[in-house]
């Protein structure tokens, strides 16, 4: 039975790199839900029909034996209720890697990167309040930085220009790090660590997020112990051409170093 990595779009592949580089015997099915992305910008209400739904068809459609929701904004509207809902099976979220960020040096500035919805949402402020007193806590919301990704558009004019006018108080006004608090953020990790200055360091939740499923899954001994070499399948909520073309980007970015 494969591994479900479910999306908003294409950025959830960050993860999924981690998922295959620490469980390089299992399958993989990996959703993403281009047709309604950006889930950043909807209601709480939408994306968490949204999530359900893709959620049903992976668990019980396609019998995936865990499942991974790649996207901050779906975990932060959903991964409880998925939780309850499928109770034997391992499911995990992503959060903003705010706890290892605060942690890597005596009362950092931290800079949070994320959709506004994660942002707004009592989740996140949850997590900022339990470790505001390790350090200083900046919250910025990224409105259409993701649709770059979306696009295939990691080093483009445009997309530095977006960064460079959306981080520039951040340029003169030093931060410690950056936490990259939206799986589509790391494809854009470079251009990111270039606006920002290479002593500023930069944390993603992908790797522990990979880490947790693996956990989860020998707990329950579900882990794929043979020798061979996993398989990943990309699947994608848009049709036609487009459709195609979002499959060719999401092999694109799967081998894709960042």
């Amino acid at each position: 039975m494969p591994i479900a990595v479910f999306d908003s779009g294409v950025g959830g592949i960050s993860v999924l790199k981690n998922l295959v580089e620490i469980m390089p015997h299992e399958d993989f099915i990996y959703y993403g839900d281009s047709a309604n992305a950006p889930y950043g910008t909807k209601t709480l209400e939408e994306v968490r029909k949204l999530t359900c739904e893709h959620a049903k068809n992976l668990l019980i459609d396609q019998h995936a034996k865990g499942l991974v929701v790649a996207c901050n904004t779906a975990t932060s509207a959903a991964v409880r209720i998925l939780r309850e809902k499928y109770p034997d099976i391992p499911i995990v979220g992503i959060e903003p890697a705010v706890k290892p960020a605060v942690l890597f040096k005596e009362h950092p500035r931290v800079l949070v990167m994320a959709t506004p919805m994660t942002i707004r949402e009592e989740k996140f402020k949850k997590l900022m309040n339990k470790y505001s007193s390790q350090g200083e806590i900046i919250p910025l919301p990224c409105p259409g930085l993701m649709n770059f990704v979306e696009r295939g558009d990691l080093y483009g004019d445009d997309v530095k220009q977006y960064l460079e006018e959306l981080l520039y108080e951040y340029t003169h006004n030093e931060v410690d790090a950056v936490v990259l608090g939206c799986t589509h953020y790391p494809f854009v990790r470079k251009l990111i660590q270039e606006v920002l200055g290479d002593d500023v360091r930069v944390f993603d939740g992908g790797p522990g997020t990979a880490r947790e499923m693996k956990r989860r899954l020998a707990e329950k001994n579900l882990l794929d112990e043979s020798d061979k070499a996993g398989t990943v399948e990309f699947q994608n909520s848009l049709d036609g051409t487009a459709h195609e073309d979002k499959i060719m980007l999401c092999k694109t970015l799967f081998n894709k170093q960042i």
